[in-house]
């Protein structure tokens, strides 16, 4: 997800066929992100890891934030998603549930000691066990994804279709959206520019994992590519219904014109998954 108008501008409002007025601020922040990112995935490994780790508790924190939740909360909240993704390099797959199941008690007794019974605290406490699964599991299957053979091309052949998908969806939907996609949840939306990111998203992490990623053929890459097309677009559509409901235009402010962490990596928790069970079924 990136800047957006505010929750209650839709589709009319905009100025057709103009890029948007942001984009030089979008490519201020995206191009030197996207360097650093590329040199990470390249590394691999911890580095990679403590760096997804890092990330997702940037998003745990505006997450719960945004619910209300409690310092002590927020920073078991927070622990469990880095706990998740750095379990990931040193287990592997098979600890991620243990590790869950786990973390459970530790969030409800955060919950327990650092909320007193009051209007709030249930739902953030949902809050935290949701970071827990939705950004510790999903960031966590990023570094299983780059533990696999050929891992550093298989997580750019995922990030070039996601974020060239959102990107093509944002620049049609603008250009030319006139039917709304899912007014009640983001009005910005357009079936226009929905489609134009799946297409998008589709050639590009197929011509990324066809031409670089040895033993996926056409079908395997097909497979891969048409699973980040369509997961991207929900892991969008999940979170901007989440600040529907709190009211809330941005999960953050700290990547200026793209908005918080959570709208950065909002659908990557979702292709990062998908991404990473298509290859296995693929190969």
């Amino acid at each position: 997800m990136s800047g957006r108008p505010p929750a209650d501008e839709g589709p009319s409002v905009r100025r057709r066929g103009r890029l948007p007025a942001d984009m030089s601020a979008r490519v201020a922040v995206a191009v030197p992100a996207a360097l650093v990112l590329l040199a990470l995935v390249a590394l691999g490994g911890l580095p990679f890891a403590l760096a997804l780790a890092a990330l997702g508790v940037l998003a745990a924190v505006e997450l719960m934030g945004a619910f209300g939740a409690s310092p002590t909360l927020g920073a078991v909240g927070a622990g469990a998603v880095a706990a998740l993704v750095v379990g990931a390099l040193a287990g592997g797959r098979d600890v991620l549930g243990g590790l869950l199941v786990a973390l459970l008690p530790l969030l409800l007794l955060a919950a327990a000691l650092g909320h007193p019974p009051r209007a709030g605290t249930a739902p953030a406490v949902a809050a935290a066990v949701l970071g827990a699964a939705w950004i510790g599991l999903g960031l966590a299957h990023g570094v299983l994804l780059r533990e696999l053979p050929e891992g550093t091309e298989l997580v750019i052949a995922v990030l070039l279709g996601t974020f060239l998908g959102d990107t093509a969806a944002h620049l049609a939907g603008t250009a030319w959206g006139r039917r709304p996609l899912a007014p009640a949840i983001s009005p910005a939306k357009t079936v226009e520019g929905m489609v134009a990111g799946l297409v998008v998203a589709t050639l590009a992490a197929f011509a990324a994992a066809l031409l670089a990623v040895d033993g996926l053929g056409v079908g395997g890459a097909l497979a891969l590519a048409l699973a980040v097309a369509l997961a991207a677009p929900a892991g969008d559509l999940f979170e901007s219904m989440l600040k529907r409901d709190l009211g809330l235009k941005d999960s953050g402010t700290l990547f200026g014109a793209h908005g918080g962490v959570l709208d950065r990596i909002d659908a990557v928790l979702f292709t990062a998954v998908a991404g990473y069970y298509a290859t296995l079924a693929a190969l």
